[in-house]
């Protein structure tokens, strides 16, 4: 038995608008403490079987809505969560670990954002005609929504990721069933809580909570859930894959990245290094869009390594809830000794740890000495074909390493099986739109990094994923296509 200070917070699933309680619950830990905090619904197929049955009752009555309509009842969502944003940040920041400012100015904004986009772009989207004049022809298509939606998010943007999907999936006029990660699942709950005032009915989002063992496996193999959108672990895509074949599901799999950082000779070192000291250790790293490989170019490879390493170190790791911290927590204990093998691994390889773990003291507050913490770490002259420069670590780890030519550095940037992002950082023009075509990536950002335009198409390449998200693709996804053919 442990001593408890506060109250255990207790979540409850979210069926047909209502909250249900569950027979059982898993233990969700606060990661700057060490505590567990909060219980939440360890949900199987009963809960799931309820939540479908919810989900394919309300879809009549949501899908027969004009876009106007469900348009005007996200914006009002999207209100109510813009009305709560501090409660909601305070409370993803204690689930997740991430810094309050983090939470403050992206994860929630973020997540209210999805909702206003959404609203929007569902008023704009046309579909095609042809006519065939000698034949006496014409033809159109038309656009349905497909039925209930699986959501399956992860724990490291809980409700930014959870809301990008669940946004798209009802503006389109599908109902939902969405499962948060188990060790995130805070926000989601708050969500549950507005959406009647939002004037969503009953049924039209559902959330369960649970592992993705049981809850999220039990989703998938659902016979009645003909849409699945998943966000997480190449590994747990291949088994979604595996388990909805025999159902012929659609599929849209946002999976890891090991994405690369290019910086050439000419790259603006001024802008440069403090973004890629965001684009590296951000979010604890933990952003599925975070650069662990940077590539510079010889000429400028010493200076970069000097200035980056020297700014790494002033970043402060500690308590989240502290508006001057830059680095939170890691997501759980189990994580943290993942992301530091990591580094262990390259010390014995022969690597090079010029700061961070193991190298510098960590000091923390008194009341988070258990917490899961790191500091930012940069490695040195690693190899190519070393785990660390294979495998996506996401923790706040980052590898520099030296090129000497443009074609070397594409072909080692493609080396990994990944391809999901991008950066390339150079003041000629030329070469950043022959490289950026080159980079088997599917995003590209250059001098600049997560900079996104919803609209457009988000998503990876080879083990990065299915599939792209955004204001045209989110809508094919979440609609069935009909061409009718009428002649006259």
């Amino acid at each position: 038995t442990m001593a408890h200070s506060e109250a255990l917070l207790v979540l409850e699933n979210f069926i047909g608008g209502k909250f249900v309680p569950c027979s059982s619950y898993i233990d969700s830990y606060n990661p700057s403490t060490g505590d567990v905090y909060c219980r939440v619904p360890d949900s199987g197929k009963e809960e799931v079987e309820a939540a479908v049955k919810a989900a394919k009752n309300a879809f009549p009555v949501w899908s027969s809505k004009s876009p106007l309509e469900r348009s005007q009842i996200l914006n009002k969502l999207a209100d109510l969560i813009e009305h709560d944003l501090e409660a909601f940040a305070q409370a993803e920041s204690k689930d997740q670990g991430k810094t309050i400012t983090f939470a403050r100015t992206v994860d929630i904004p973020r997540a209210v954002y999805n909702f206003r986009f959404f609203a929007s772009s569902i008023l704009h989207h046309t579909t095609d005609c042809t006519e065939m004049a000698t034949v006496g022809c014409v033809h159109y298509t038309s656009r349905a929504p497909v039925g209930v939606a699986g959501l399956i998010s992860p724990w490291n943007l809980p409700l930014y990721l959870l809301t990008w999907k669940i946004a798209p999936a009802i503006a389109c006029g599908n109902t939902v069933v969405a499962k948060p990660s188990e060790m995130t699942s805070v926000t989601a709950w708050m969500m549950c809580k507005l959406l009647e005032k939002a004037g969503l009915p009953h049924g039209v989002v559902n959330v369960v909570f649970g592992t993705g063992a049981k809850a999220g496996e039990a989703l998938v193999c659902h016979p009645d859930v003909p849409l699945i959108s998943f966000t997480g672990s190449t590994l747990t895509a291949q088994r979604i894959m595996e388990k909805s074949a025999p159902h012929c599901k659609r599929l849209s799999l946002e999976l890891g990245g090991k994405n690369p950082a290019i910086v050439f000779d000419d790259a603006d070192l001024t802008q440069c290094i403090p973004t890629t000291l965001r684009s590296s250790f951000a979010n604890q790293g933990e952003i599925c869009l975070c650069t662990s490989r940077i590539f510079v170019q010889r000429g400028v490879y010493s200076e970069f390594l000097k200035r980056f390493v020297a700014e790494a170190k002033k970043w402060k790791v500690g308590n989240p809830s502290d508006p001057t911290v830059n680095v939170g927590a890691l997501i759980s204990k189990e994580h943290l000794e993942k992301v530091r093998s990591y580094v262990k691994k390259a010390q014995a390889e022969g690597a090079r740890v010029l700061c961070g773990e193991g190298v510098d003291s960590l000091a923390l507050p008194t009341g988070n000495q258990k917490g899961y913490f790191m500091l930012p770490t940069v490695i040195a002259e690693v190899k190519d074909e070393s785990c660390c420069m294979q495998e996506e670590i996401f923790g706040p780890v980052t590898c520099v390493v030296a090129f000497d030519t443009e074609e070397e550095v594409i072909e080692r940037a493609n080396s990994v099986k990944y391809g999901l992002a991008a950066t390339v950082w150079s003041s000629n023009v030329g070469r950043v739109h022959r490289v950026a075509r080159r980079l088997q990536s599917g995003l590209v950002w250059t001098n600049c990094w997560l900079v996104r335009d919803l609209n457009l198409p988000f998503g990876g390449m080879k083990a990065s994923g299915i599939g792209r998200e955004g204001a045209k693709d989110s809508y094919e996804f979440f609609t069935e296509i009909k061409t009718i053919t009428i002649k006259h």
